[in-house]
Protein backbone atom coordinates (compact mmCIF):
# COMPACT_ATOMS: atom_id res chain seq x y z
CA UNK A 1 0.00 0.00 0.00
CA UNK A 2 1.99 2.72 -1.38
CA UNK A 3 1.09 6.70 0.50
CA UNK A 4 0.77 9.60 -1.14
CA UNK A 5 3.67 12.10 -0.03
CA UNK A 6 1.42 13.88 2.05
CA UNK A 7 0.14 10.68 4.07
CA UNK A 8 -0.26 11.12 7.79
CA UNK A 9 2.82 10.68 9.76
CA UNK A 10 2.74 7.09 11.47
CA UNK A 11 3.28 7.91 15.23
CA UNK A 12 3.91 4.61 17.71
CA UNK A 13 3.09 5.67 21.47
CA UNK A 14 4.03 3.82 24.53
CA UNK A 15 1.59 4.00 26.89
CA UNK A 16 2.43 3.59 30.45
CA UNK A 17 1.63 0.17 31.54
CA UNK A 18 -0.09 -0.07 28.10
CA UNK A 19 -0.34 -1.00 24.95
CA UNK A 20 1.08 1.01 22.01
CA UNK A 21 -0.74 3.13 19.70
CA UNK A 22 -0.11 3.34 16.51
CA UNK A 23 -1.38 6.01 14.71
CA UNK A 24 -1.45 7.45 11.06
CA UNK A 25 -1.04 5.51 7.39
CA UNK A 26 0.48 2.32 8.93
CA UNK A 27 0.77 -1.19 7.11
CA UNK A 28 0.15 -4.04 9.63
CA UNK A 29 1.59 -7.22 8.81
CA UNK A 30 2.53 -11.09 9.85
CA UNK A 31 6.21 -11.91 10.28
CA UNK A 32 5.37 -13.70 6.75
CA UNK A 33 4.40 -10.50 5.19
CA UNK A 34 0.42 -10.81 5.22
CA UNK A 35 -1.36 -8.01 5.83
CA UNK A 36 -3.47 -7.56 8.95
CA UNK A 37 -6.05 -5.33 8.78
CA UNK A 38 -6.63 -2.99 11.42
CA UNK A 39 -10.10 -1.48 10.60
CA UNK A 40 -8.42 2.30 11.60
CA UNK A 41 -5.79 4.73 11.26
CA UNK A 42 -5.07 4.18 15.42
CA UNK A 43 -4.77 0.92 16.51
CA UNK A 44 -3.56 -0.35 20.29
CA UNK A 45 -1.23 -2.58 19.64
CA UNK A 46 -1.10 -5.54 22.83
CA UNK A 47 2.67 -5.35 24.69
CA UNK A 48 1.35 -7.00 27.56
CA UNK A 49 0.88 -10.93 25.95
CA UNK A 50 -1.72 -11.36 27.77
CA UNK A 51 -4.65 -10.31 25.18
CA UNK A 52 -7.18 -12.69 23.54
CA UNK A 53 -6.83 -10.88 20.12
CA UNK A 54 -2.93 -10.29 19.72
CA UNK A 55 -1.65 -8.33 18.24
CA UNK A 56 -4.14 -5.93 19.16
CA UNK A 57 -4.63 -4.75 22.88
CA UNK A 58 -8.28 -6.17 24.69
CA UNK A 59 -7.44 -4.55 27.88
CA UNK A 60 -5.48 -7.61 29.84
CA UNK A 61 -2.86 -5.53 30.52
CA UNK A 62 -5.29 -3.60 33.62
CA UNK A 63 -5.52 -6.95 34.97
CA UNK A 64 -2.12 -8.66 34.99
CA UNK A 65 -0.92 -5.79 36.71
CA UNK A 66 1.48 -5.13 33.27
CA UNK A 67 3.92 -2.79 34.08
CA UNK A 68 6.31 -0.15 31.39
CA UNK A 69 7.19 3.19 30.93
CA UNK A 70 6.08 5.44 28.44
CA UNK A 71 9.67 6.53 27.80
CA UNK A 72 13.08 4.34 27.19
CA UNK A 73 13.93 1.92 30.71
CA UNK A 74 17.08 3.96 31.56
CA UNK A 75 17.51 1.44 34.21
CA UNK A 76 19.03 -1.55 32.03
Amino acid sequence: MDEPPDADPVTVTPCENGPLLVRGAFRLTTQGGEEIEPGRRTVALCRCGASAVKPFCDGSHKAIGFTAPSGPDVSC
